[in-house]
């Protein structure tokens, strides 16, 4: 189970990064994406040394599906778009959750060349671009997980960006440092550093101390915690599971039930992890949480 990584080609010419670790012959697929900040392999395949036991990749791997991660379009190893070329203020956002479910379509066009089934899980701003990709077409999608969606959360989120250090959405990207970044993190230090180096070491780096991400995200946040979100979850039509950490500033409870609530399919379900982040793949129960999720898509 090695990693590997693919590029996948935009209709625009841009590329996009996917990640892979898969067990021998699989028969399903399943699709990771990641939200505002952090990239494809600081999410999902977190390069703790000696440690694999953070990575929701080699998790859904050793529990038989071939487990990939896409880096959305300005993020990790997939290409900058061209707005990162002038200075931020210069450009609005550029990728919102449409563009980015254009990506999302690219990368599962391209997994089904292989796959006749592949499952999706957003993460954070990844349940949004996910949400947005499957109002329009739902192919071959066995089943969606919407983790942590931060849907129409019941906080002031100009306020709370404020807190964490994340600058408004006026601009197409912004920089982050890794002062700014460890104050907000509650990860243990081995899993901060594994994480702050997979996005310095990405095309998103500046420098050691310093990342830039698109705004495209905290736009589409803005309009959730407004009340105006980018996506409806009525109009996810294949099962669907909602989780929600208990200790999760972001993705409050309210908002997390109320998309659940929004689900208009049959099978749908809405668990809660007791003690867990927005992070639950870096929590101590990241085990139970991947197999909570595996078990949902072999039900369905």
């Amino acid at each position: 189970m090695d990693l590997q990584s693919h590029a996948v080609t935009s209709p625009d010419g841009l590329d996009l990064n996917v990640w892979e670790r898969s067990p021998a012959d699989p028969t399903e697929a399943v699709l990771f994406v990641h939200g505002i900040l952090t990239n494809a392999r600081a999410l999902f395949d977190t390069p703790v040394p000696d440690d694999d036991s953070y990575s929701w990749l080699h998790g859904a791997a050793a529990r038989g599906r071939a487990a990939f991660a896409m880096d959305q379009r300005g993020y990790g190893d997939s290409d900058l778009p061209p707005e990162f070329d002038e200075p931020p203020e210069a450009n609005d956002p550029p990728v919102r959750a449409d563009r980015a479910a254009d990506d999302i379509a690219n990368v599962v066009e391209y997994l089904r060349e292989d796959y006749d089934t592949v499952h999706l899980v957003g993460v954070s701003w990844g349940s949004h671009t996910c949400g947005k990709y499957l109002e329009r077409d739902a192919v071959g999608v066995a089943s969606m997980t919407y983790c942590a969606p931060v849907y129409e959360p019941a906080y002031d989120y100009r306020a709370v960006a404020a807190e964490i250090g994340i600058p408004g959405h006026d601009v197409a990207y912004f920089e982050q440092d890794r002062e700014t970044v460890r104050a907000r993190s509650d990860h243990p230090p081995a899993v901060f550093d594994a994480i702050w180096r997979a996005q310095v070491e990405s095309n998103q780096g500046v420098d050691e101390e310093t990342y830039v991400a698109q705004a495209g995200g905290i736009a589409d946040w803005a309009d959730s915690a407004t009340g105006d979100p980018v996506w409806d979850p009525g109009r996810t039509d294949v099962p669907t599971l909602v989780t929600y950490g208990s200790e999760d500033a972001l993705a409050d409870r309210q908002g997390s039930l109320a998309c659940f609530d929004a689900l208009t399919v049959e099978d749908c379900d809405y668990v809660e992890f007791a003690g867990v982040d927005h992070y639950p793949m870096h929590s101590e129960r990241r085990e139970y949480v991947f197999q909570t999720v595996s078990d949902f898509q072999d039900r369905v």
